[in-house]
């Protein structure tokens, strides 16, 4: 039984399988951008005049590159048994919820959503362990 587990932020995803013994992680590099605020005239007085950033074209952006991002996360989940989706922020539920949407053939098989710190490739590998109950 294939028992895989994600640990996922807006950079890069750890793709965890514990197949019997053997343990892979495979990392999958995110091309969502940072978002650095640019404009404002700018002048020596504190309260000066700024233009307004507009956010929405970054938001539309992003959500496009997210959109991207977990696509090539769930191309490469096809031959799982189940499925356990942890990371800081809210990367790991936006991916749950993308999941649910447009990738049925996963949904059904993700056993829980969780928060968790950045992790070695070792403690990623016994976190999946310990969620799974496996040793």
């Amino acid at each position: 039984m294939k028992h895989t587990g994600i640990w996922i932020d807006k950079e890069k995803a750890h793709i965890i399988t514990i197949d019997g013994e053997s343990a892979t992680v495979e990392t999958v590099a995110s091309a969502v951008e940072k978002h650095r605020p640019h404009g404002g005239t700018g002048n020596r007085f504190k309260s000066g005049p700024q233009d307004i950033i507009k956010d929405s074209t970054f938001l539309a952006h992003e959500k496009q590159q997210l959109k991207d991002y977990f696509k090539s996360i769930a191309s490469k989940l096809t031959d799982i048994d189940d499925l356990v989706i942890f990371g800081p922020a809210q990367t790991n539920e936006k991916f749950k919820n993308e999941v649910d949407k447009n990738y049925n053939f996963l949904s059904s098989k993700i056993k829980g959503v969780l928060k968790a710190d950045s992790m070695t490739h070792n403690q990623l590998i016994a976190w999946v362990r310990d969620f799974f109950k496996l040793n």
